[in-house]
């Protein structure tokens, strides 16, 4: 398990000691790039790493036992899946006799579930990805090609495309011929905040924002464009 990561993914593992994971530290360690992270609970540690991948934009990883372990990074496995926040969980599994052949038949299906985990957890909509791994596998030795490129059968990445001309000219008559224009800001602007703003003190549209769309655009803007949070827990105004 020692390049259980590419290198271009997190910087930080966080990960609690159990039998069914004995096989990660020695791999850990090997990568000096990689920060382990002990918590004091499972759950401590999937927040974290959630906390990590919203901090940096990398995808955060944690690492549990078996059983209790696994059913203890549920709630963060949750939030990350419901607010769009790439994570990789990886859990210990006892030994693939004790719970059937129907997983990680050979070498290289183990070096494929990795590669395809960050590639889903950073692809399309970003999000968790849990991967199992029995025991008897994390003790073998695998040599991962981080270069191959990830075609998976029946995925389809949901990014959006860029809109054709006509589509652009329909955008720009409805918005033109509406009267009471209002943008509604999701988390998928949180890396546009600048573009965003120069949209709105060019068009003087006033915008509410989802609770993942929080940060995009100054909630005390001088011009009093913004509607502030949208929703059950939102401003009254808006």
């Amino acid at each position: 398990m020692a390049a259980i990561a590419p290198p271009t993914s997190s910087h930080h593992g966080l990960r609690l000691p159990r039998r069914r994971v004995d096989g990660d530290p020695p791999g850990a360690h090997a990568r000096s790039s990689i920060r382990n992270v002990l918590p004091r609970h499972e759950q401590g540690g999937v927040f974290a790493a959630e906390g990590y991948a919203r901090a940096s934009g990398k995808p955060g990883v944690c690492i549990a036992t078996s059983g209790p372990g696994a059913t203890n990074l549920v709630s963060g496995l949750a939030d990350a899946l419901l607010d769009s926040i790439p994570m990789v969980a990886i859990t210990g599994q006892v030994p693939r006799r004790m719970i059937g052949t129907d997983a990680f038949q050979e070498h290289r299906l183990l070096r494929i579930v990795e590669e395809e985990a960050f590639f889903l957890a950073t692809s399309g909509r970003p999000g968790p990805v849990l991967i199992d791994i029995p025991k008897d596998v994390q003790q073998q030795l695998v040599v991962p090609d981080w270069n191959q490129a990830i075609r998976l059968t029946g995925y389809m990445s949901r990014l959006p495309k860029t809109p054709s001309e006509v589509h652009l000219e329909q955008i720009v008559r409805l918005v033109s011929e509406s009267k009471k224009p209002v943008l509604y800001v999701g988390g998928g602007c949180l890396n546009s905040s600048e573009e965003l703003r120069r949209f709105v003190e060019l068009t003087g549209f006033r915008l509410p924002t989802t609770l993942m769309g929080l940060g995009t655009y100054p909630s005390s803007d001088e011009d009093d464009l913004s509607l502030q949070m949208l929703g059950m827990h939102g401003d009254c105004l808006c």
